[in-house]
């Protein structure tokens, strides 16, 4: 029993000391970006959770001008947030919403794109070691792309021009740089797509329908341009074609949870229940931490059913991934009131 309880003392002491070794590492990586994860705090005094980590870029030719590195995080209370990457790599954002997504741009090109987790009340740190397209002298590492296109000497500065011109939220000039870009290279499926993500921004849906639809004319499996086409169908309340696309980019690449969770949202609008929910449940199956906000939708469909206890099930499933939810306590009110049995 006394082994039991110095073990038990020594798991809470050792949990402590980890404890403090994140935020202190969260802290030194976020102060750069004026952010101090140990004491910022929000509603009821509680610690904002932060994304945070370090880009590494390897197999850089020697005498080789590095190049420009964004990060551009995104969840449901932020849309697109952007931070240049300097010398030390790191990166800071606060944590707002829900359903995270972070994207590694490099000179205007997305080399990789990972979902973070809802269910850290404190931090989620994300490290990338990354081979530059068009500058490496090894094979890839850690993180490789299936849609990297040679570097075209023509575009490169284009390219830069750009991204810089994004983090100056110069979404127009950023705009200007991309369309020079197709005109010299019309078949940089890569730059058609990021012209419609731009016009998206811009708010002007069919100058991104167009561009969407000439990057698949050239990639047809490039599912990030399937995917935002399909979004922009969505935003027009144009249903059956979103599920079309969507359908697409599961068949292009089964393992996207994010296709499964799109393709359930679309399904859902078009009152098709059934097919929803099998898609929804596919994403969970695929990712259930990044894709829990599924158990919401999910939710919601069987109180406007009428069956409130599946509906219990899906706000318990959701809590128990996301437990910092904000609204929790209605949530906690309406399990406790529809009880499961």
């Amino acid at each position: 029993m006394f082994r039991s309880l110095i073990s038990a003392i020594f798991l809470t002491v050792a949990m402590v000391i980890l404890t403090v070794s994140i935020t202190a590492q969260a802290d030194d990586m976020c102060r750069e970006f004026g952010e101090t994860p140990s004491r910022e705090s929000g509603r009821d005094n509680r610690l904002v959770p932060f994304v945070y980590g370090q880009i590494v870029l390897k197999g850089l030719r020697p005498g080789v001008k590095p190049p420009r590195v964004m990060v551009i995080y995104s969840d449901s209370l932020q849309p697109a947030n952007r931070q240049l990457i300097g010398r030390s790599g790191n990166y800071c954002f606060q944590k707002r919403g829900t359903g995270g997504t972070l994207v590694i741009d490099i000179d205007g090109v997305e080399v990789a794109r990972k979902s973070v987790s809802d269910i850290s009340s404190r931090g989620q740190r994300e490290d990338f070691e990354i081979n530059p397209p068009g500058q490496q002298t090894a094979p890839p590492g850690v993180i490789s792309s299936k849609f990297t296109r040679p570097q075209n000497d023509k575009t490169t500065d284009l390219y830069k021009k750009a991204a810089v011109a994004e983090v100056d939220k110069d979404l127009k000039k950023a705009v200007a740089y991309v369309k020079e870009i197709v005109a010299t290279d019309p078949d940089d499926f890569i730059a058609w797509a990021k012209l419609g993500s731009l016009s998206l921004e811009l708010n002007s849906p069919g100058e991104a329908e167009s561009a969407f639809k000439r990057s698949l004319a050239v990639r047809a499996d490039y599912t990030p341009g399937m995917l935002n086409l399909g979004i922009v169908y969505a935003v027009e309340k144009r249903f059956p074609e979103a599920i079309e696309i969507f359908n697409q980019a599961i068949a292009a690449d089964p393992a996207s949870a994010r296709a499964y969770r799109l393709l359930g949202e679309a399904y859902l609008q078009n009152r098709q229940g059934t097919l929803g929910l099998a898609a929804l449940d596919k994403a969970l199956e695929l990712d259930p931490v990044a894709m829990a906000e599924c158990h919401l939708l999910k939710a919601r469909l069987y109180d406007l059913a009428g069956a409130k206890n599946l509906a219990t099930h899906e706000y318990k499933a959701y809590l128990a991934k996301v437990p910092e939810y904000a609204d929790k306590k209605k949530l906690e009110k309406y399990i406790k009131d529809n009880p499961e049995n």
